[in-house]
């Protein structure tokens, strides 16, 4: 099987640009935006890279080949003839997916049932419903693709935040919120209504130098081929970063302050993060130079009553004016008009899907 093919990197639609820029410096091969994400061109190198270092891709998908079928029988025979020992070994068990669209092969589970029949009769791979790791069909304009999931588990579950609160951010949407704000890792942050703790603790990562994906497992270490030694030694070379900044986040809940500081712990951030319980009116600005202010704060679709959030987004505005100038400030809200109680000049990012709702990043120079 050619060693060289399209590696699909998903991302929140709207973020894609993001996650571009991201990819781009990381010095992936022929970087795309496409619509849900971003194409590479690599091979099983760049697939196990991407898993490790990428902070915001929600998976990484494999696109391991394709051929052209315009009905079942054509699809049974060649997905028999397709090279599956190349990809998967015939002791893990596979689940298979499959999506069509716009071809004359228009029914999801008879072409299921012929990809499934073709693993097992011409590999011996089990198929189970619930395995882990899946193999994803996508037929369109008669053009079957034939992809592999090899993240698993989504890229988001980094591996160490166990205590969540109310509405959790995703790591991989704060790793790109915090991208599309400009953080670099060379900056102090500051969250005044922190949760667990996303935004500090995917800062702190980033400064340190710390890949996302050190702590956990994906898909592709049960595919054909794979070399642990190898797989060991490529994590072993990561390198880290010092840095004399220290990442700040404060909530008025004590669960919340709790979950952060464990959540830290597990990460092997704790000693650069610092996690205070205080109301937003109690925010003071942290010493040393300017930085980022980013925030999650309650909506009143998501959490709370939407007119008593008129008061916290006012006093969180006003301790920025009063107190942090020369640092920048990114939101995310789904609700303009609570953002504009905050009495700063911002400007909207575009709509990215979270939690059931279409929320933007409000950015601002204070």
């Amino acid at each position: 099987m050619d060693t060289r093919f399209e590696i699909f990197l998903s991302a929140p639609p709207g973020l894609e640009p993001v996650l571009l820029d991201e990819v781009a410096e990381a010095g992936f091969a022929e970087p795309q935006a496409v619509p849900g994400g971003v194409t590479v061109m690599g091979g099983w190198p760049e697939v196990r890279r991407a898993n490790l270092v990428l902070r915001g891709a929600g998976r990484v998908l494999a696109r391991v080949g394709e051929f052209r079928a315009f009905h079942l029988a054509q699809l049974d025979k060649r997905a028999r003839k397709f090279p599956w020992a190349g990809v998967l070994r015939p002791d893990v068990p596979v689940r298979v997916d499959v999506t069509c669209r716009n071809s004359r092969i228009y029914h999801d589970r008879a072409a299921r049932q012929r990809v499934e029949r073709a693993i097992t009769e011409t590999l011996g791979s089990p198929i189970e419903a619930e395995a882990p790791l899946r193999v994803m069909v996508r037929i369109e304009d008669d053009l079957v693709t034939i992809s592999v999931d090899t993240s698993g588990e989504p890229l988001h579950r980094r591996g160490f935040k166990e205590a969540v609160g109310k509405a959790p951010m995703r790591e991989t949407l704060a790793a790109l919120f915090l991208r599309q704000c400009g953080y670099s890792g060379t900056e102090p942050v500051v969250d005044p209504m922190c949760g667990s703790g996303t935004f500090v603790i995917e800062a702190a990562e980033m400064a340190a130098g710390l890949a996302p994906g050190r702590g956990r497992g994906f898909a592709f270490e049960t595919l054909a081929g794979f070399d642990a030694a190898e797989w060991a030694a490529e994590k072993a070379g990561l390198p880290r970063r010092e840095t004399t900044l220290v990442f700040r986040g404060s909530d008025r809940d004590d669960g919340a302050i709790r979950a952060s500081l464990a959540n830290a712990k597990r990460a092997g951030v704790a000693g650069i993060c610092a996690f205070d319980r205080h109301a937003v009116s109690d925010l003071k600005r942290p010493d040393g130079p300017p930085g980022l202010v980013i925030v999650n704060p309650p909506y009143g679709a998501r959490i709370g009553d939407r007119k008593l959030l008129f008061a916290l987004y006012g006093a969180l505005g006003a301790r920025l004016r009063e107190d942090f100038a020369g640092w920048r400030l990114g939101m995310v809200t789904s609700d303009g008009g609570l953002a504009k109680a905050t009495g700063l000049a911002l400007e909207a990012g575009p709509p990215v899907a979270f939690g059931g709702l279409a929320v933007k990043l409000y950015q601002a120079r204070i």
